[in-house]
């Protein structure tokens, strides 16, 4: 007897019965919101790095774990279970933290059982935050250059991208901009703080405006704050629902990959008001639905660190922005001031580029070092955006940033 799927009984060449084989991949209708963009920059400028074994200061992932504590914690739990679903809007254990985390570090009396969702990274935070509160025809603004998934999430749930520009040197959030950038579509805006790529950290001033603006005009804020504890020197991070009268319209993102350094844990919170964080809940559990229960109780256990562990924290990324930019100038570039974030901005103009692209490309191709171009933090209807920025990451060991450096300054200065 013949297996019914063997070579023998059917030829795969030959057209069967009730399938089209007219269509192609080529011919063949995918969602062009995914399809017709070109693939992240991050995989990309990463791909082309083990190509040419350069280092990737272009990627924004430490090149090392983080606390073995919370790493063994995770483990333990794995082994011990349960390794079932946890509950879609996260355990219990982890949202009571994060609701703690709320009121330690910024004094919000957040109810952990109504108004947190733990999510399978920010990222699908973001997917769940867009999808759950934007309509097919809404409008949804967003500061450029911004991080790269907010478009397409937004586009993808029907709704049109607004992209309002910052601009150079600093950066700044224009109210006349944003006012103009508003219409009777407008339902939600997209803030980034600390900003990425940009490094920013949005002053009080910038806050209160977008405060004025979201309350006259009814809209809800976004709020990626997933650096939120990546802030340096004299600066503050403050959340904008700790404005008043802003709670009820803001939706903040955190990240346990952000602030532990296990970017691989994919591990994101929300906190919100409870209309909010239900209709969010609602998409996310159609998209992820849950992730890891250990993980997240690890991840619950590491939010009642000491503050010791954010001291030192920052203590050791300050020294690495601080080699990086150092290193940079020495080079000859001239480099943006990083606020928060792990990232640090040059002026390719330093040495004669205009094309951040062709510049990220043949310094990974030749001096063997990666970054990543910042015109590809623009919506492709943004054709005005500026080309002569590169982004370079610094949570990477001192000796890889210093032989970064040399291999630069060798190709460069030659």
């Amino acid at each position: 007897m013949q297996h019914p799927n063997s070579s023998d009984t059917m030829n795969t060449n030959q057209p069967q019965e009730g399938i089209d084989h007219s269509k192609t991949e080529s011919t063949r209708r995918f969602n062009p919101v995914y399809s017709a963009r070109a693939q992240s920059i991050f995989p990309t400028m990463s791909a082309l790095a083990r190509e040419h074994n350069a280092i990737n200061l272009g990627q924004g992932f430490p090149d090392e774990d983080g606390p073995l504590e919370i790493r063994q914690y995770a483990a333990e739990g794995i082994l011990a279970g349960p390794n079932q679903y946890a509950p879609v809007e996260g355990t219990p254990e982890i949202r009571r933290a994060v609701a703690a985390d709320n009121k330690r570090f910024y004094g919000l009396d957040i109810d952990p059982m109504r108004e947190t969702l733990i999510v399978a990274g920010a990222t699908e935070g973001l997917a769940s935050i867009f999808l759950g509160l934007l309509n097919p025809g809404d409008e949804a603004i967003a500061f450029s250059p911004f991080y790269e998934c907010y478009a397409p999430q937004i586009e993808a749930a029907g709704a049109r991208f607004v992209p309002v520009a910052l601009e150079a040197p600093d950066w700044r959030i224009d109210r006349q901009r944003l006012e103009a950038a508003i219409t009777e579509r407008t339902q939600v805006i997209v803030i980034n703080s600390p900003h990425n790529p940009l490094g920013r950290v949005l002053d009080t001033e910038e806050l209160h405006t977008l405060a004025a603006i979201a309350e006259k005009h009814d809209l809800i804020v976004v709020c990626d704050e997933v650096y939120e504890h990546l802030v340096f020197d004299d600066h503050k991070h403050i959340p904008l629902m700790t404005l008043p009268n802003m709670f009820d319209r803001c939706v903040r993102i955190g990240s346990a990959g952000k602030t532990f350094s296990l970017t691989g844990f994919r591990v994101g919170y929300i906190t919100g008001p409870e209309p909010i964080v239900t209709a969010v809940m609602k998409a996310h559990q159609h998209i992820a639905y849950t992730l890891s229960g250990p993980i997240q109780n690890a991840i619950a256990h590491a939010l009642e660190f000491g503050d010791h562990y954010y001291t030192e924290f920052r203590a050791g990324l300050t020294m690495r922005r601080d080699r990086l930019e150092k290193g940079l100038r020495d080079i000859g570039f001239e480099v943006g001031r990083c606020e928060g974030t792990y990232f640090l901005n040059v002026d390719i103009r330093s040495f004669g580029y205009e094309n951040d692209v062709a510049f990220c490309r043949e310094m990974t191709e030749k001096a063997k070092v990666t970054a990543v171009p910042i015109s590809a933090f623009f919506h492709p209807s943004e054709t005005e955006a500026p080309k002569q920025f590169a982004r370079f990451c610094f949570c990477k060991k001192p000796e890889v940033l210093d032989e970064a450096m040399h291999r630069l300054s060798g190709y460069l200065l030659q």
